[in-house]
């Protein structure tokens, strides 16, 4: 027997009574079906409802041949009543977002003849991907088209039609569908097949907010939120944008221009920090010119000035190896010569200082957990004068 499917004749419907038709236990607990149900199953890109039946919760919803499972931790008693009570926040949420892109998807079809071929609601964002591109400087367009139908408030039509009404009705499809198919229509703005859950009206959407459009396999992948979630994320936005806008001193309508000035002072900061560098490496390398085998510790040194600094000081010396201590303990190296393989020495010191590292025969790159101590005490037993 099909279970009544609630949530189809009143998608408001929040709680009801109903009888348990059989509670069959499966993976991670109980399936209970009943004679009727509110609660939408898993379809459609739609997650299933949640809630309780009676005081037991109910986890998620599926459907299997026509009988919607409840998912329980708990049994219920075949042949009992039971009160059902969604979470309908969520579910209004879910509707709001469904119905919302069932008007992106209707009016980018009517633009340009392209198909929603996938549809995903996440955490945070509705994702949906189109047949053909869409270029992003068309959405505020799209975007304004959409809310505009949104505030007028249109009836959201969702029916069966009969075989023969069926044939007549101009619903966008990417392939024939057999008949039952349930037809979801928002008048002068999109006629779709959907088995979801929609609202009743589109006021209930309250804004549809498109946040991008990039290439995708061909066509394009957007996101968008709608309602309440939108709100959410456009809250969060306004947020952050405040805290940059009190970071730069500026108006929170000018930050993207305060953050592109601030780029270009840190650039060229960080041009002027580079020189200062390599006229400090120079410095160094003049004073240890002629000594043969350098060892040279130097603080704050990221990989690249590592090798800088080595690059230097093996062209006045022949061979350097520079350390540089990490924040989080031991210390990177860098070891550089112009007529040694310093493979060998590479291996030996990630073995014996417990580290890792590799490059080439001049070139060896890499971390070990020692401190100064300990490196200095492994240098000073090689051959050859390393300067301890």
């Amino acid at each position: 027997m099909e279970t009544r499917k609630l949530y189809y004749e009143d998608p408001h419907c929040r709680r009801f009574e109903s009888a348990v038709v059989s509670c069959e236990e499966t993976k991670g607990g109980y399936a209970v079906v009943l004679e009727a149900t509110a609660f939408y199953p898993e379809g459609g890109g739609q997650a299933g409802d949640t809630g309780r039946l009676n005081d037991v919760p109910v986890t998620d919803t599926r459907e299997q041949d026509g009988r919607v499972m409840h998912l329980c931790p708990r049994p219920l008693e075949p042949g009992t009543k039971v009160e059902g009570v969604l979470d309908y926040p969520a579910r209004f949420l879910r509707m709001q977002q469904h119905s919302g892109e069932h008007m992106v998807s209707g009016v980018i079809h009517r633009r340009y003849g392209f198909h929603n071929t996938g549809f995903h609601m996440g955490a945070d964002c509705i994702t949906i991907d189109f047949d053909g591109v869409i270029p992003p400087e068309d959405l505020p367009e799209i975007e304004a088209e959409v809310n505009g139908f949104v505030w007028q408030n249109l009836n959201v039509r969702c029916w069966v039609p009969s075989p023969e009404e069926l044939e007549t009705i101009p619903y966008r499809t990417k392939r024939a569908l057999p008949w039952p198919v349930r037809i979801v229509e928002i008048p002068g703005v999109d006629i779709c097949a959907c088995c979801g859950t929609h609202v009743t009206r589109t006021g209930e959407i309250g804004l549809v907010k498109l946040f991008s459009a990039i290439r995708f396999r061909g066509g394009t992948r957007m996101e968008m939120a709608c309602g309440s979630r939108a709100l959410e994320i456009l809250n969060g936005a306004y947020e952050q944008n405040r805290l940059v806008s009190q970071a730069f001193s500026a108006p929170m309508g000018e930050t993207g221009a305060a953050a592109q000035r601030m780029n270009q002072l840190l650039a060229e900061e960080k041009f002027r920090v580079v020189g200062l560098r390599r006229q400090m490496f120079a410095a160094i390398a003049r004073d240890c010119a002629g000594q043969g085998n350098v060892l040279h510790f130097e603080p704050d040194l990221d990989n690249t000035a590592l090798r800088e600094l080595a690059d230097t000081l093996a062209d006045a010396c022949g061979t350097a190896a520079v350390f540089s201590p990490r924040p989080e303990g031991g210390h990177g190296f860098c070891l550089v010569s112009r007529t040694e393989d310093l493979r060998p020495l590479g291996r030996e010191l990630t073995q014996r200082l417990h580290g890792r590292g590799g490059g080439k025969p001049g070139f060896q790159q890499g971390s070990v957990s020692a401190d100064e101590g300990e490196i200095r005490s492994f240098f000073a037993k090689l051959p050859g004068d390393w300067g301890i």
